[in-house]
């Protein structure tokens, strides 16, 4: 396979090009930062539309695969960088390699397990994913009175509803697209995580046993990527080590 993928620097996305690599995959990677592992790479920053169109530009040929694992996590003063990255930034990456995709080509989105109470807030999704240009960012976030860790939550609700919405379009395209949402990964930014949403990191890792590993997400990314998963179109995995399984159990009185 030929795949691009963003945020290959690091974590998950690092573990995913690595084991990419070593299947003997082709590997062009987006992200702002040089990666480790990749066949060929293109300085991209994904809060900024000119970087992102500049980036896919300079990309030729034709993919397989579309993989967009950039995101950064929540950090008290940085809603509007988390929404333009993790969310505006993915769909407006993803929109612009839509025409660099091979028929039967696969789209992975790596959403997350925070982004579970979509069908909540659904009004603010369809607001955010509305928006098409980060400049509009700092009014919403302040007519919604959004912190940094909603901003986080908001986002991936984000991926995983637009992830839902694109899917009969893009089968008439014949590419398909799904997101993940993982838990706890063990990565150099799972401590961001704690520190933003407290307890329930430690007690969700403690039921599950430990935080997923990396490597183990990537596992899942690269099925979903692969023709082997052709026929899973517009859904939402969630790989937690069973940490949904369990919460959901303690709501329904299991």
């Amino acid at each position: 396979m030929r795949v691009a993928i963003t945020g290959a620097a690091s974590g998950i996305g690092a573990a995913t090009a690595k084991r990419l690599l070593a299947a003997g995959h082709e590997v062009i990677a987006f992200d702002i930062a040089e990666p480790a592992s990749a066949s060929a790479w293109y300085n991209c920053d994904m809060a900024d539309p000119t970087s992102i169109d500049a980036a896919v530009a300079r990309a030729h040929g034709r993919f397989d695969a579309l993989v967009t694992c950039a995101g950064i996590p929540p950090r008290p003063g940085n809603a509007q960088a988390v929404l333009a990255v993790n969310a505006l930034g993915l769909v407006h990456l993803t929109e612009a390699f839509l025409p660099l995709l091979q028929k039967g080509a696969s789209i992975v989105n790596v959403a997350s397990r925070a982004g579970g109470h979509w069908r909540d807030n659904i009004a603010e999704v369809k607001a955010l994913l509305a928006l098409r240009d980060p400049s509009s960012l700092d009014s919403f976030i302040t007519r919604h009175d959004i912190d940094h860790v909603r901003a986080y939550n908001l986002s991936k609700e984000a991926v995983i509803v637009w992830t839902m919405a694109s899917t009969e379009r893009l089968t008439g395209m014949d590419i398909r697209m799904n997101s993940v949402s993982p838990g706890a990964v063990s990565t150099g930014i799972l401590e961001d995580f704690a520190n933003a949403f407290g307890e329930v990191v430690a007690r969700n890792v403690a039921r599950a046993g430990r935080p997923a590993l990396p490597e183990e997400v990537a596992d899942l990314i690269i099925f979903l990527a692969s023709p082997e998963s052709n026929w899973i179109k517009g859904i939402d995995l969630c790989i937690d080590g069973g940490m949904s399984a369990m919460a959901l159990s303690d709501t329904l009185g299991l």
